[in-house]
């Protein structure tokens, strides 16, 4: 079963990409597509085994790198954190490779996209079962690798080259702090081994290094350095801004990528070093307040944007930035809660808004829709169940899973905890208002599409719908049947307890049997069971927010529609800020695209053309051709200049006779 879970997604790269003309894009479709469900099912086995009945394990394929004492294994780990990652992965995946089936159905090049996904998914398998560091960063790359290909798939749009390249460049910039901090660590713990490393982190809770000629706290450093990197890869605020623009890629890319997979894997990587970050308290407020003012910044800007992608973007970045505050108070446990019940209601969002897409003739601007929910209702209803679990409203996912990271903050008792929980209630009430703006600018209201788009809006196909169901499900269930075993206890208080405590799923759990010792937190900073008895006010808040978000968007959009542009005049300013988001965009651009470019342009012009080729290539090749021009004018044809030459040189010879023959005496 573990080798299935990994390798059955590269066996159907593999043959899709090699021997796509061979067998047809039917063929790689079945093979692809296969290999996903037969992984997916995969894990699910290996959910119970690990999890349920506690069975944790390492399988070492292959020694990888001896260089003298230093030896590296290729190691598949399989704990429960793992194990959780593989499920979301995998079965995410499943859906969204049946998905494009029907979705890029008219599009000539289906073999590969569908190899693509393969690939991705497979380099995703590799991050989150490695056992050491070096294979991680193996996978963490393959990653970057996949989304640029799958961003960059439409090739002959120069938007989406463009997406892709600024997707590669700007996760450079946080790999390039992964690197470092691998590198902090190995010189700290002396093994790139988990284990080794878990192991030793308390004995290294007071050691001090050497850093640009400072001596800092080795596990901050080291862990700020991690953090960098999953800053790149979770698209936190200052490495944010190829989010959105990867929209350029197909809308299955999308959902795979920008909602349950990639952008998870730096959430997954602080998890996997919580043993290391519990002992770094300085990074985990570092880590909290990224999260808490990413959450913000990134609704305030979903309140704006009118491509029905961009606004699902943005609430992804928002609600990543939920998991990051929750990973800063050390609730790990809330972190992967939310980022499981988060893959499934964001990924049916996305391949909910495709199927608009789908129907709308490719139209993706939500001010050219409207009046469409009687035309489409199967999709409506399945957005409608991913708004209500993004909006966080009682018995879906997003409920539990969102109100527990709130909670735990608040009950760190902290400044940065606190801040995180008021950010997070403004966030949650953007985040209503700007999904039921999705909800009633799409399905609602007068058709403002032209009469030829509407004439053929039509419901997708069974083959796009079977996805989004089997998404809808756990975007329903996720919460209630996960919550015991991921956050809960048996004394669990509050709402969600109470209501689980009824229906007795909360007893089928353990959070301390469910996460084993893949997950470690400091006793005195156990913000997850501290959770269960914060004031009642701290849970119902949420809720009461977010149904205050969705009557707001009611009356915006359905009852008073002229209210939203009567509130741009009045709050132009913001607006504008918010609107041309925060201008991050323009403020790298100034500072450094064009100073990039002039400086690429500098050494181009002056450096490498006018001093390397200059003097090197085209410089020996320029005084070959003179010398050549020189010796080309004694060449003309003529009998005369011909016997003057000959006499010249004659007499130049018998002069070089004579001088040495004078020399002599």
């Amino acid at each position: 079963m573990e080798l299935i879970a990994v390798f059955a997604p590269l066996l159907g790269f593999v043959i899709a990409f090699l021997f796509g003309k061979q067998i047809g894009d039917k063929g790689a479709q079945f093979v692809t597509c296969t290999g996903l469900i037969m992984a997916a099912v995969a894990s699910c086995s290996l959910f119970y085994s690990v999890i349920i009945q506690s069975q944790p394990h390492v399988v070492s394929l292959e020694n990888w790198i001896t260089v003298g004492d230093f030896t590296v294994d290729w190691a598949l780990r399989f704990d429960q954190l793992s194990v959780v990652m593989m499920c979301v992965i995998n079965i995410v995946s499943a859906c969204v490779h049946v998905y494009s089936v029907g979705y890029m159905s008219h599009d000539p090049c289906k073999a590969r996209f569908m190899s693509y996904l393969s690939l991705f998914t497979f380099a995703m398998l590799m991050l989150v079962s490695a056992d050491n560091l070096v294979q991680l960063f193996f996978g963490w790359e393959g990653v970057g690798l996949a989304s640029y290909l799958l961003i960059g798939f439409w090739n002959h749009k120069h938007s989406a080259n463009a997406a892709a390249v600024k997707a590669f460049v700007v996760n450079r910039v946080g790999d390039f702090g992964l690197a470092l901090g691998i590198f902090t660590i190995f010189m700290v713990f002396g093994t790139v081994q988990f284990q080794g490393i878990f192991d030793q982190a308390a004995q290294h809770k007071d050691t001090m290094f050497m850093f640009l000629g400072y001596e800092v706290h080795a596990l901050t450093l080291a862990c700020l350095l991690l953090f960098m990197g999953a800053v790149g890869k979770s698209a936190q605020l200052g490495l944010h801004t190829w989010l959105p623009d990867a929209m350029e890629g197909p809308t299955p890319v999308s959902a795979l990528i920008h909602a349950a997979t990639m952008v998870t894997a730096g959430v997954f990587l602080v998890s996997r070093f919580s043993p290391v970050f519990e002992y770094a308290p300085t990074a985990l407020m570092v880590v909290c307040i990224f999260g808490a003012v990413t959450a913000l910044v990134a609704a305030t800007i979903g309140l704006t944007q009118f491509d029905i992608k961009r606004v699902i973007a943005y609430s992804t970045m928002s609600q990543l930035g939920y998991m990051f505050f929750a990973l800063g108070v050390s609730a790990y446990p809330a972190a992967m809660f939310h980022l499981t019940t988060h893959a499934f209601f964001k990924a049916l969002l996305f391949l909910g808004a495709g199927s608009v897409i789908h129907a709308m003739s490719d139209e993706q601007d939500m001010r050219k829709m409207g009046g469409i929910w009687h035309l489409i209702p199967s999709t409506y209803i399945l957005m409608w169940v991913g708004s209500l679990a993004l909006a966080g409203m009682p018995f879906f996912a997003g409920y539990y899973s969102k109100d527990m990271i709130l909670e735990t903050a608040f009950a760190d008792h902290t400044w940065f905890g606190t801040m995180a929980y008021w950010f997070g209630i403004v966030a949650a009430l953007l985040t209503a208002f700007y999904s039921w703006r999705l909800i009633l600018m799409t399905f609602h209201g007068k058709p403002r599409a032209d009469e030829k788009v509407m004439a053929h809006v039509h419901e997708s196909p069974l083959i796009m719908l079977l996805p989004l169901t089997v998404l809808a499900a756990g975007a329903i269930l996720a919460g209630s049947v996960l919550y015991g075993g991921f956050v809960g206890s048996p004394n669990a208080a509050g709402h969600a307890g109470d209501i689980l405590n009824m229906t007795g799923l909360v007893n089928v759990w353990d959070k301390m049997h469910f996460w084993g010792g893949s997950i470690f937190v400091l006793p005195e900073n156990d913000t997850v069971e501290a959770a269960h008895h914060v004031p009642t006010w701290v849970k119902v808040l949420p809720i009461f927010v977010a149904s205050a978000g969705i009557i707001l968007a009611y009356i915006f959009y359905m009852f008073a529609p002229n209210m939203p542009s009567v509130m741009v005049k009045v709050f132009k300013p913001i607006h504008a800020l918010f609107y041309n988001k925060w201008w991050f965009d323009e403020l790298y651009d100034r500072v450094f695209t064009r100073n990039a470019f002039r400086l690429g342009r500098f050494f181009w012009q002056k450096g490498d053309k006018a001093v390397i080729d200059g003097y090197g290539p085209d410089g020996v090749a320029s005084m070959y051709a003179r010398f050549a021009g020189v010796l080309s004018r004694f060449q003309t044809g003529y009998v005369f200049q011909y016997a003057f030459v000959m006499m010249i040189g004659l007499i130049g010879l018998v002069s070089w006779f004579v001088f040495r023959a004078t020399m002599g005496q």
